[in-house]
């Protein structure tokens, strides 16, 4: 409650008081006229008696102690992944459990928000209303379609070369293959493909790309060779390729953010963090649109697979990957 309606209410009360003993000298009557019981009105006249007009103002009524109330080490991890990432409550909750076994339910976590005053998102992230909403859709089988695109990578600290981010995810499962390379051309379109379908565990049938110079027809009939069948989207229509444009925001967001004060002055030592980032995406980090599930979770709900496949193996240097640790889980 606010300090004005707190004010308002006070002046109420006071009002009532001084219409009893000024204008009918009686407490029913007054009673009666403001629709209220005797009871209320002699204790807000003990109240006036004892301490004023200021004693008018309600207390705070938040119970002395509340064994129940989320821990303060659990609000931390809310307020930062909320300040960080910019995650929903849904986003939230599914971190929770998968790093900390701990559930705590989507509506908890935004009354969390709301008690401090930030269930809003910052104007740039807030949702945006479409007319027209369209569905989300999944190839029902992993492999039925890869979606390939390009992103070019500004010098990062410390370093003054260019890079091009190669991504194919899977349409299916979302696992992905992630490459740096220094230049975008078919070559090295080429080069990229072949190295996702020998680190797939599973048999690809379509390609699926935009229109792009380096995706023209020497790849093009480069993939009808391999026996894999190659589409193109529509011009100035990315939606058909809502999945691996919406992985990248997710690079931008959670991945390149991570980066940010970091000097990278090697294009190895990129490539080795990028790798980490894959594992991580496909193995560690709950997806929203699978549920909560990791792709690799989703893989082994499709195929029964019980293996890790060739795709998590290890980085060059043998570094282990600290998910907790990047996303501030050890708060």
């Amino acid at each position: 409650m606010t300090d004005r309606e707190l004010d308002r209410r006070a002046a109420h009360r006071l009002a009532v008081i001084r219409h009893a003993q000024e204008v009918t000298g009686n407490v029913s009557k007054t009673c009666r006229y403001y629709g209220i019981t005797r009871q209320a009105d002699y204790k807000w006249l003990r109240r006036f008696e004892a301490g004023g007009v200021a004693a008018q103002r309600d207390g705070s009524s938040r119970p002395h102690s509340s064994p129940n109330a989320t821990q303060a080490d659990l609000v931390g991890k809310v307020v930062y992944l909320r300040q960080t990432y910019h995650f929903g409550p849904h986003k939230i909750a599914m971190y929770l459990e998968r790093y900390h076994d701990v559930r705590l339910s989507p509506s908890g976590i935004w009354r969390i928000l709301k008690r401090l005053d930030m269930s809003r998102l910052p104007a740039n992230q807030r949702y945006r209303r479409h007319k027209d909403r369209w569905k989300r859709y999944e190839r029902p089988q992993p492999g039925s379609r890869v979606q390939i695109d390009v992103k070019f990578i500004a010098p990062l600290p410390g370093s003054r070369k260019t890079h091009y981010q190669y991504t194919a995810i899977d349409d299916c499962t979302r696992i992905r293959v992630l490459r740096a390379h220094d230049r975008c051309n078919q070559g090295t379109s080429i080069r990229f493909l072949d190295g996702v379908l020998a680190r797939l565990p599973f048999r690809v049938e379509t390609v699926q790309t935009d229109n792009g110079a380096e995706f023209r027809s020497g790849f093009h009939y480069h993939r009808l060779d391999r026996g894999i069948g190659h589409v193109y989207i529509r011009p100035a229509t990315p939606r058909p390729n809502g999945k691996v444009e919406r992985s990248r925001r997710i690079d931008a967001s959670e991945f390149y953010k991570l980066l940010e004060g970091v000097v990278v002055d090697e294009s190895g030592l990129f490539a080795e963090r990028l790798q980490e980032w894959e594992h991580f995406y496909n193995f560690d980090r709950p997806h929203g649109g699978l549920g909560g599930q990791t792709p690799y979770e989703r893989l082994r709900q499709k195929t029964g697979a019980t293996v890790r496949p060739a795709i998590v193996s290890c980085t060059a240097s043998g570094r282990p990957v600290a998910p907790d640790a990047a996303y501030g889980m050890e708060r």
